[in-house]
């Protein structure tokens, strides 16, 4: 969500800020803001809007200063205004955010008491003046620090900066991912690793409750109870390359294009095509022994699951339940001891996720997560982790990071089928030659895209549009429909296509289209029946099949997209990119902002 970035640095510490920043605009943002210590004091510049707002700003009125913290902001508590861009403060220090203060109203009304004059409608200015109110009473920045923290309630990630200090900032978080970079002789903050690449590769990563007080040349770090720990300094592997479009419009096109190989990868560290198997890392459970899995995730990972779930069960013949993180822990599920947790998350930040892990482990529950950044919260959080090798998502909407997270998952519904004995060698030598060809047939759709531009131009001009698919393609079909809500605008669900008639029926008339999930295989002929009902009221159907499943149907069919044939046990992962295509495209004719739509976030780290 909103983006942290701190330096105590050798040269101005601004254009380092700015640059930092531009590399969290993928998490999403509407304002933001840079703050420098100028021969001690605290100078600050902010902006709504894109950092282009911002750099203007700066490039009329410069920040000097080496040491500074910088924001962008996705708004919770106020309006995205310059007003309540971060960062916030007062005379004496100055604080970025990335959270939510759950407390904060209460504190406010303490501090107001106390004479303390708030100007926006954050919750983050709570913070600010919590902290100024004990350093006006004369305490040093790390003991107001110590005095804060413990009083704010929620999720946070927090930098501060203090007037007369100008080589300190103090870091904390609970809930939120912050990291310190550790240069020579210059010292970093930052809420994402992708942040502080091209400024270091060392990295250590607050637990959480931790806050950690950093100098030009170390960092201290504390627990919740402040007591003095230590924390391990890693060697990233991400690079300070910059990640660009190429020759793109947009990062979600590049990334779409990107399917190909972003599976392959993914598939080459699991399979080995000369053995025909699946060969995952080592775990530290045994998969014969599992006898349910409970599936967790937010958003576009949790179709990935609700995918997963129909492997487990027909492919491994186990139990296997699926939920929305923000749903899970709520319920308070007994949880059986010795089940298998299998949390799913791109970002491995996902504060809702993250909040899932936990509560399963206290349930015994062996926890092994797929994650697509490595040293992520929830990679240190797990008993074993499967790594998707998609790279960096710069788009808002998941596309590449989706498949890549289906590939793991049907290797995983292998490997345990083949440890309970419920497929034979020979079956698992058949489907892991179906998903072998998946790159190459992803590449087909890519390379044959005029048709589904040709679509676009139909769905754009919906107000409503409905997508349908069964078994494991149901999840496409939800897939479908949340990416043309995240990057068009236009209101569109996804049912099961037995459920049609149950309701969303009375929706359909000639300006509906209608969009069926439709591979052949043993589902299909009950879809064409659900697909039937749909024409005959009138809907506009819209189909992408097979060239046996699109022959079926081209009497009933306004538009087909015609897929190759593949597998029907792979069909979900290759169908899932035709969907997401028709989803840029439409985007693009309606002129929206793709890589960054309205009100959206990359990595959701509040609940």
């Amino acid at each position: 969500m909103c983006g942290i970035v701190g330096v105590i640095g050798s040269h101005s510490a601004a254009p380092l800020l700015l640059e930092a920043l531009r590399r969290l605009e993928y998490r999403g943002y509407d304002s933001a803001g840079i703050a420098t210590l100028n021969n001690g004091h605290i100078e600050r510049r902010r902006a709504e809007g894109k950092l282009g707002n911002l750099a203007a700003v700066l490039e009329t009125k410069p920040l000097t200063g080496i040491t500074g913290i910088g924001h962008t902001r996705w708004a919770t508590h106020g309006a995205p205004t310059e007003s309540n861009a971060h960062p916030h403060g007062t005379a004496r220090v100055a604080v970025v955010h990335n959270g939510i203060i759950e407390n904060h109203a209460e504190l406010k009304t303490e501090l107001q008491a106390k004479g303390q004059v708030f100007t926006t409608e954050t919750d983050t200015e709570t913070v600010a003046q919590l902290l100024d109110l004990h350093l006006a009473a004369g305490m040093t920045p790390q003991e107001a620090a110590a005095a804060t923290f413990p009083r704010l309630q929620g999720a946070y990630a927090i930098a501060v900066i203090f007037t007369g200090h100008p080589e300190l900032m103090i870091g904390a978080r609970h809930g939120a991912p912050l990291a310190i970079g550790f240069g020579e002789g210059e010292m970093f903050i930052g809420s994402d690793a992708l942040a502080l690449a091209p400024l270091t590769q060392r990295i250590a990563y607050l637990n959480d409750g931790d806050w950690a007080v950093v100098t030009r040349d170390n960092c201290a770090f504390f627990d919740e109870y402040g007591a003095s720990v230590e924390r391990q300094i890693r060697l990233t592997a991400l690079t300070g390359a910059a990640v660009g479009k190429g020759n793109f419009r947009h990062f979600m096109e590049k990334e779409l294009h990107e399917h190909p190989a972003v599976i392959g990868d993914t598939l080459h560290q699991m399979v080995n095509p000369a053995t025909r198997a699946v060969g995952l890392p080592p775990l530290p459970f045994d998969l014969a022994a599992i006898q349910r899995i409970t599936i967790v995730a937010c958003g576009s990972s949790f179709y990935a699951g609700l995918v997963a779930r129909s492997w487990f069960e027909n492919v491994a013949g186990i139990a296997c339940d699926a939920d929305v993180a923000s749903e899970f822990r709520y319920r308070t599920p007994p949880m059986e001891k010795g089940g298998l947790g299998l949390l799913i998350s791109q970002s491995g930040e996902t504060a809702d996720t993250l909040a899932a892990l936990r509560y399963m482990k206290q349930q015994h529950q062996h926890i092994l997560s797929l994650v697509n950044v490595p040293e992520s919260s929830m990679e240190r959080e797990s008993d074993a982790v499967l790594a998707t090798i998609a790279g960096p998502e710069i788009g808002v909407a998941s596309t590449k990071a989706f498949t890549a997270q289906l590939a793991v998952l049907a290797c995983l519904a292998l490997a345990m089928g083949r440890a309970r004995g419920t497929i034979s060698a020979a079956e698992e030598a058949r489907m892991t030659d179906a998903l072998l060809e998946v790159p190459s047939r992803a590449a087909e759709i890519l390379d044959h895209s005029a048709a589904i531009q040709r679509i676009a131009a139909r769905i754009a001009e919906a107000r409503d549009v409905l997508y349908l698919g069964r078994g494991s393609c149901f999840p496409i079909a939800m897939e479908g429909a949340l990416k043309l809500k995240e990057i068009s605008y236009i209101h569109a669900e996804g049912y099961a296509a037995g459920e049609m008639k149950h309701g969303p029926i009375a929706l359909i008339d000639r300006h509906v289209p209608v969009i069926a999930i439709a591979p052949s295989g043993p589902l299909f002929e009950k879809t064409a029946s659900n697909l039937q009902e749909a024409a005959a009221r009138g809907g506009q159907l819209i189909v992408f099949s097979d060239a046996e499943g699109a022959a079926k149907l081209a009497n009933i069919a306004v538009e087909t997209v015609i897929l190759p044939d593949v597998d029907p046990f792979v069909a979900p992962i290759l169908y899932a990119i035709p969907v997401q295509l028709l989803a840029y495209h439409v985007a693009v004719l309606k002129g929206t902002d793709v890589d960054q739509p309205r009100n959206l976030a990359k990595s959701v780290t509040v609940e």
